[in-house]
């Protein structure tokens, strides 16, 4: 039901007090309102991913340390990184970038591990206002590092951002018409894009990385923008009576105590129904966990070793051009669900992992004649990734009830992120491993 954002959302810290005695705000319009969430939940995709796809980005950046005091002015002023092996091929830092991605999503897993259990009973608006802020410090702490270690601190705080917002957000979309699944997705996959992107060109151009992330910290502004002053409160979803459903479909964001039977709320539901609920996803949750497995097996553990020497670009360039073309893959793959629907995602499983397998079949054979030929399987790994992702969570929201949905869209966020922590400790050893090659 419309009504201006910051005036349900102000309830949230209320602790229960009572509403009855205010006047009902004036309805918008239901095509104003449609918009307004749209756009409201793509920014919101957009912003939550964004610190967490630059952390990736710079990934090789952090860990080579190329930044020196008094030259804040180019991307590359520092020594060369010494490799593991110098008779290897390949040209590798002293820790491979798979360490950067358990640093950037760890912490995302615990979140979404933990969540189903309680994080419900914490109002959405102080889970919006941390992952905000964390958003903010990774930008500022990872700028103004000195060292790996304190960098990797910095990129914690992206996957804390990251993961919190995930989790609240898709829950968040519960109370909202289906149709926000994919504008969140979308957004997520516009992240994606426009991070990689954003990161590519502002240091192609001579930006430091340091000014680079600090040019970012807008984006935790406009995540809170997003969400207290664009979305609109929740539309009723009980036919008995429109007053009646605007106060249910409040009361989970206002954080009261409330009865299991309220539309869209998932607080009342038993241990037993919980693990039932979860058995029952698991056919999307497993085919989504080897996906991301797979693609970023690929994207943490290879891409830092498909060095090619017979090119004008040099290998961290390389990489950024990597993780923005994965990333444009996602964004269109993510947008594309109102013009291509897949029902069975186990399909994308099995082409995802068949891409892992060539990749790394060239890590021994070095089969693959062209950077360009890598650049396209890259693209079509990334329309995999964000396909599977979008058509995962739009096939849960079509089939789980209203009282299981919100429960249903935080269980399902723990696939992605737990195929992308297995993906992160396979690649240290094996990143090891191929370094230390001949």
């Amino acid at each position: 039901m419309g009504g201006r954002a910051g005036s349900w959302r102000s309830l949230s810290d209320s602790e229960g007090e009572e509403t009855t005695s205010d006047p009902q705000p004036p309805l918008l319009d239901h095509q104003g309102a449609h918009w307004k969430n749209a756009v409201g939940f793509w920014l919101l995709g957009l912003c939550n991913n964004f610190s967490y796809v630059v952390m990736l980005s710079a990934a090789h950046d952090i860990l080579s340390h190329e930044r020196v005091p008094g030259n804040q002015s180019h991307v590359d002023p520092g020594p060369t990184p010494i490799p593991l092996n110098s008779s290897s091929r390949f040209d590798c830092n002293s820790v491979s970038t798979a360490a950067v991605l358990l640093a950037d999503i760890l912490p995302t897993f615990g979140i979404k591990l933990l969540a189903p259990l309680g994080l419900h009973l914490l109002p959405y608006s102080p889970r919006v206002l941390v992952s905000g802020l964390c958003a903010a410090g990774s930008f500022i702490l990872v700028a103004f590092s000195h060292s790996v270690g304190t960098s990797l601190c910095g990129v914690v705080l992206a996957s804390i951002s990251s993961g919190l917002g995930e989790v609240t957000f898709l829950s968040l979309t519960a109370f909202y018409p289906r149709a926000v699944i994919s504008w969140w997705s979308s957004g997520t996959g516009g992240a994606g894009l426009l991070g990689a992107l954003s990161y590519l060109g502002l240091t192609q151009a001579g930006l430091s990385p340091q000014h680079t992330l600090l040019s970012m910290l807008g984006i935790p502004v406009l995540l809170l923008a997003s969400y207290f002053l664009l979305l609109t409160s929740p539309e009723p979803q009980d036919p008995g009576g429109e007053e009646e459903a605007e106060t249910a479909a409040r009361q989970p964001l206002i954080g009261t105590e409330a009865p299991a039977s309220k539309p869209g709320s998932s607080s009342g539901l038993s241990l037993q129904e919980r693990w039932t609920v979860f058995k029952s996803l698991l056919q999307y949750i497993v085919p989504l966990v080897l996906v991301y497995f797979a693609e970023y097996f690929i994207n943490q553990g290879l891409f830092e070793l498909l060095f090619f020497r017979n090119t004008s670009l040099s290998h961290a360039q390389q990489y950024r051009w990597y993780q923005m073309l994965y990333q444009a893959g996602v964004f269109a793959s993510r947008s594309s669900l109102h013009c291509c629907r897949i029902r069975y995602t186990w399909a994308l499983a099995v082409l995802q992992c068949l891409n892992l397998a060539i990749l790394l079949a060239d890590m021994w054979f070095s089969f693959l004649p062209s950077i360009y030929l890598v650049f396209l399987i890259i693209l079509y790994e990334g329309l995999l990734g964000g396909a599977a992702y979008v058509n995962t969570f739009h096939n849960i929201a079509l089939e789980t009830s209203n009282e299981h949905r919100e429960f249903a869209m935080a269980a399902a966020c723990i696939s992605d992120t737990l195929g992308i922590s297995l993906s992160g400790l396979l690649a240290l050893p094996l990143h090891d491993f191929l370094c230390r090659l001949s």
